[in-house]
């Protein structure tokens, strides 16, 4: 069998559970963008804007707690179960622990709303939408500990099961409750963005407690010691561990996030049809993410596993196939994508002037996908050897310095010479963040050659 073929066979099997799994929960906002989109375009102006606020501060509380997943990933690859187990009961604490930081964003979000010099009337929606989002964040991380563990000892369809769950309850409780309902005496008024907060908050409560009862009835977790008794006592160097490759992991993730999100914040000025057209390219490329997201994950988890094991080959070799296969998948998907963006974006809305301020913005797509797939895999395949600092470095600098800094320049600097068309307004933002992700995934992957060469060496 060629090392090529090897790979797939190990990368493959973990990377299409968690892609489903994901697409899963990219479909939760893809459904809030539809059903909003044919409500009121203040909800989906609104929605944008909440979304964009609540995405910059999940993620980066996401990215420390998926901190399990390299810690864990190692310690299975090692056969150290009772400590691969009492890591995710750490990962919980931490959860708690940053919920109480995001729960203060969520409910005095003005420094975003300051920033998006939202109406009045968007910013009043985008409130209620956090704060009642604030209701579903303990249970998301939380859900995010449980998964990056999943992900860790190679059971990602268990995570999966539960997101295709949330799915299917998600769908018909953000319709309702969006729309107003009445049924005999109960009798719901149209609640629009907020509705989806609420729906949101009951899909991740579910999902929370179904995962806790998984663990302590699934005969797989027996091993790892969580059919007895309920949350370890917090350790202090378990926790520090987590903390020390988990900040620097949350940090990244919230630059590469707000480099995006903000995106949508600062367009917003330009206007509710400009956001709005902003808001449907987002969450096209969101979900053409979770392809290379899905080979990422799987990708390092093989990766951490064969460190664990003392497989240093092993883990170089997993590493850079997982990287060709997602950049060669994510140029072949771009390509479909740029030819069909005119029939893509009609499946979200009939709306003539939102498909405008759209259809150019797709015109980045594909230089964008392909860089985002190759940068997600090398910092991923980093996060199993234990490096997250450095990679934060190169995120800072090219995603926040040239992709979001550069983009408000041409949007809104002052400039000596007119700019072409495909650089001014929402266009500058894209092709800036265009630019910014091919210089974050040369970086990077830069960075992981040099890592492969040391190990090889030593």
């Amino acid at each position: 069998m060629s090392p090529r073929l090897q790979s797939l066979r190990q990368i493959v099997p973990l990377a299409w559970p968690v892609f489903i799994g994901q697409l899963a929960v990219l479909a939760y906002s893809t459904i809030d963008t539809l059903l909003v989109a044919r409500h009121s375009s203040l909800d989906l102006a609104a929605l944008a804007v909440g979304s964009a606020v609540y995405t910059s501060v999940f993620v980066g509380l996401m990215g420390v707690v998926l901190a399990i997943s390299p810690v864990a990933g190692q310690l299975f690859g090692a056969k150290r179960m009772t400590e691969a187990g009492d890591s995710l009961h750490q990962a919980a604490w931490l959860a708690l622990m940053l919920a109480v930081v995001g729960e203060l964003v969520l409910w005095f979000p003005q420094p975003f709303l300051a920033i998006s010099h939202a109406s009045p009337e968007i910013a009043a929606k985008v409130t209620a939408y956090l704060r009642t989002l604030g209701i579903a964040l303990p249970a998301a991380l939380l859900f995010t500990a449980y998964r990056g563990f999943n992900t860790a000892v190679s059971r990602p369809k268990a995570v999966m099961a539960l997101q295709i769950g949330g799915l299917l309850l998600k769908f018909p409780a953000s319709a309702l409750l969006i729309g107003g309902f009445s049924l005999g005496p109960i009798s719901v008024p149209a609640l629009g963005a907020v509705g989806c907060a609420v729906a949101t908050s009951v899909v991740m409560w579910s999902q929370l407690l179904v995962a806790v009862v998984v663990l302590r009835r699934d005969t797989f977790y027996s091993g790892f010691g969580f059919s007895r008794g309920g949350l370890h006592r917090p350790r202090r160097d378990t926790l520090w561990r987590l903390l020390k490759l988990g900040v620097p992991m949350g940090a990244s993730v919230l630059i590469e996030v707000t480099g995006f999100t903000f995106m949508a914040i600062f367009i917003a000025r330009i206007g509710s049809t400009a956001v709005a057209g902003h808001q449907l390219a987002a969450n096209l490329v969101a979900m053409m993410f979770m392809l290379p997201l899905a080979l990422a994950n799987a990708s390092s988890t093989v990766v951490a596993q064969a460190l664990g094991a003392r497989d240093a080959a092993g883990a170089r070799r997993l590493g850079w196939h997982g990287l060709e296969l997602a950049v060669g998948i994510a140029f072949v998907l771009g390509a479909v994508i740029f030819t069909l963006r005119e029939q893509v974006l009609g499946l979200y809305t009939r709306d003539a002037a939102i498909i405008a301020a759209a259809l150019p913005l797709l015109g980045w797509v594909w230089i964008f996908h392909v860089a985002d797939a190759g940068q997600t895999v090398s910092a991923f395949v980093l996060r199993a050897h234990h490096i997250a600092t450095a990679p934060m470095v190169i995120y800072a600098l090219a995603i926040w310095g040239l992709g979001l800094g550069g983009g408000y320049w041409l949007a809104f600097g002052d400039h000596a010479v007119p700019l072409p068309g495909f650089m001014q307004g929402a266009m500058g933002f894209w092709s800036a963040a265009s630019a910014g992700l091919v210089a974050a995934a040369t970086g990077l992957s830069a960075l992981l050659a040099w890592v492969h060469r040391t190990q090889l060496k030593g």
